[in-house]
């Protein structure tokens, strides 16, 4: 048994149950743009709450900066099952 399969093995147990992203509460946003101002990588979630749309970004850390940011705690941390497929 080489490294590499063991390294395959491993990977193949690996299951991720949940992923969080960001949630917004359109009608108490303000439009301050505190939480753009301090997302690390610069997404634009002030248009997200704009929108009323999850930060649903490829690039978001999670990292909780804008949530915790948000002078009005218009943001929140919301959890979904990364392998429902929706209904389509």
């Amino acid at each position: 048994m080489s490294i590499l399969n063991v390294f395959k093995t491993n990977a193949s147990r690996r299951t991720t149950a949940s992923v969080g992203y960001v949630v917004p509460d359109s009608y108490r946003c303000v439009q301050c743009g505190i939480c753009n101002y301090n997302c690390p990588i610069n997404i634009d979630v002030r248009g997200h709450a704009w929108r009323g749309e999850p930060v649903k970004h490829s690039e978001c850390l999670t990292c909780g900066e804008c949530v915790a940011r948000c002078p009005r705690g218009v943001l929140r941390f919301e959890l979904t099952d990364l392998f429902i497929e929706s209904a389509s």
